[in-house]
């Protein structure tokens, strides 16, 4: 087990906030997890688990241990009269995992296609994107408890999914099951369709159908027509320091959602199975204003006000800070309250 101290985390997350964490250990195995728990010093230290960093704003240094994960490796590991089974480690870049099952005929992840972050992070924030969530094609994932070392194992339900949500965003307590610091993903199994059907119905994807006088696109034209629309509206994390969108979507009832339409007629809205309606928290903001203003270093982003970007010199330079992010997100949240009633949520871990 090498235990690395004083390292910097600029490279390792997407907003390229410079923080250090005091002492990181790269995790390749189980192995490694059970070497630093029966250590008689770092086995008590608080732990601190990052996959990508695609998913975090930190606001300073880092104080536990970070247990940096890299496991890697994909596989099919079964299938059965409905499903084909596979699996990843949690190190492995998401859309690389994307790319390789399409490469094996395996489709069915091609919605979430470009979304940054690891395979192991993915369950955690339940990601999503173009009508399809991680949960749709979820099959279980093995974990390690950061206490005991023990591996177990998560089915769907024990994962507790919401929306952006699951058992390991929250603490644990009296009557409430939280694994949030408690465990780290090690490999996620996923079952993909064999009798797949694209997902379809969205603006953007109505819009390359037509372009491309094409109503019944094939998983791989569906992956190409996702990694397009995302390319054209959110910047590249290599280039331009940032978490993705940073708020969630608001759910209001029917009731909210035609209060502000009566208001604001060309609000963007969806309808949900359940009744209630999905608004575009993007729309939100832009209405508000905000669509390429900037406070200190930090910004919001010119092509698409849901991601909040660094203006900073980029990967190898200081740039915005962690607190000129939230201060820059609160300013937005109160803005977009004060003018809908709607209080909208970060998705980021702040740290």
């Amino acid at each position: 087990m090498l235990v690395e101290k004083n390292v910097a985390l600029q490279p390792y997350n997407s907003f390229h906030i410079v923080a250090r964490a005091q002492a990181l250990v790269r995790v390749t195995d189980e192995a490694d997890v059970r070497s630093v728990l029966a250590d008689p010093l770092w086995g008590r230290q608080p732990k601190f688990v990052l996959g990508g960093g695609s998913n975090i704003v930190l606001t300073g240094d880092v104080e536990p241990l970070v247990l940096k994960m890299e496991i890697d490796g994909m596989r099919v590991v079964g299938e059965d009269a409905r499903y084909i089974r596979v699996e990843a480690g949690a190190g492995v870049p998401w859309h690389d995992f994307v790319c390789w099952t399409l490469a094996q005929g395996l489709p069915g992840l091609e919605n979430m296609a470009l979304i940054p972050g690891t395979v192991g992070a993915a369950p955690v924030q339940n990601i999503g994107a173009y009508g399809v969530e991680l949960q749709d094609r979820f099959w279980e994932l093995d974990a390690i408890d950061l206490q005991s070392g023990e591996v177990f194992t998560l089915n769907a339900a024990q994962c507790a999914f919401g929306y952006r949500d699951s058992v390991f965003k929250h603490a644990g307590g009296p009557g409430r099951m939280g694994l949030k610091d408690r465990a780290a993903i090690l490999r996620v199994r996923f079952a993909l369709p064999k009798d797949w059907k694209p997902v379809l119905g969205y603006a953007d994807l109505e819009r390359k159908m037509a372009e491309h006088g094409c109503t019944a696109p094939t998983a791989q034209q569906l992956f190409d027509w996702v990694c397009a629309v995302r390319r054209a509206k959110l910047p590249d994390p290599a280039v331009i320091g940032n978490a993705g969108s940073f708020f969630k979507n608001p759910t209001v009832s029917p009731e909210q959602c035609a209060d502000i339409i009566a208001r604001e007629p060309k609000l963007v809205h969806y309808k949900l199975d359940n009744g209630q309606f999905k608004l575009a928290a993007g729309w939100l903001i832009d209405a508000c204003g905000w669509k390429g203003k900037s406070m200190g270093q930090a910004g919001v982003y010119e092509k698409q006000a849901l991601v909040l970007v660094n203006r900073g010199p980029g990967v190898n330079g200081e740039g915005a800070t962690g607190g000129e992010v939230m201060t820059l997100a609160k300013a937005i949240q109160t803005s977009v309250y004060e003018r809908f009633g709607i209080l909208l949520e970060p998705e980021p871990v702040v740290v």
